[in-house]
């Protein structure tokens, strides 16, 4: 499941990148289906769009529709923001979420010490955009690291 935040996160959030944020409905339906929020961020070879939570409801999963959120954010990351990557952080041990971002072309880029609460560790997973041509931010780190000012 997605972290849980507070509504004035999502808000601050909505305010600040809005063209990040996408819902989806049931068809003929009122009823959420899933969603995707992020946020551009970095400087210089290292701006990028930042997938901060994706979730889809359990009875629309395994149909697409975390790929189609997925490839929503890519594409407002490389076309509006004109990013060098996309990445996303996951809990160590969420195999099924490892697979599925390993299924759309993400890849490990590092592991974070710590990073939910100090007790469990996670990857920072990222996807090359076109415009990182030589995909030099998608080498991975060859050590675990502790979170920085920016995690």
């Amino acid at each position: 499941l997605t972290e849980t935040y507070h509504m004035s996160f999502y808000m601050q959030y909505l305010a600040k990148w809005p063209e990040y944020f996408m819902a989806t409905r049931a068809p003929g339906s009122e009823r959420l289906t899933g969603y995707v929020m992020g946020k551009v961020e970095g400087v210089g070879e290292n701006w990028h769009g930042h997938v901060t939570a994706v979730t889809v409801s359990p009875d629309y999963r395994r149909l697409g529709c975390a790929q189609n959120l997925m490839k929503f954010l890519e594409d407002v990351s490389e076309h509006v923001h004109n990013g060098y990557f996309v990445d996303l952080y996951v809990r160590k041990s969420n195999d099924v979420a490892i697979g599925m971002y390993t299924k759309l072309g993400y890849s490990r880029y590092r592991e974070v010490i710590g990073y939910y609460s100090g007790e469990e560790n996670a990857y920072d997973m990222r996807k090359a955009l076109p415009r990182d041509v030589h995909k030099k931010s998608i080498i991975p780190l060859p050590a675990p690291v502790h979170p920085g000012p920016n995690d």
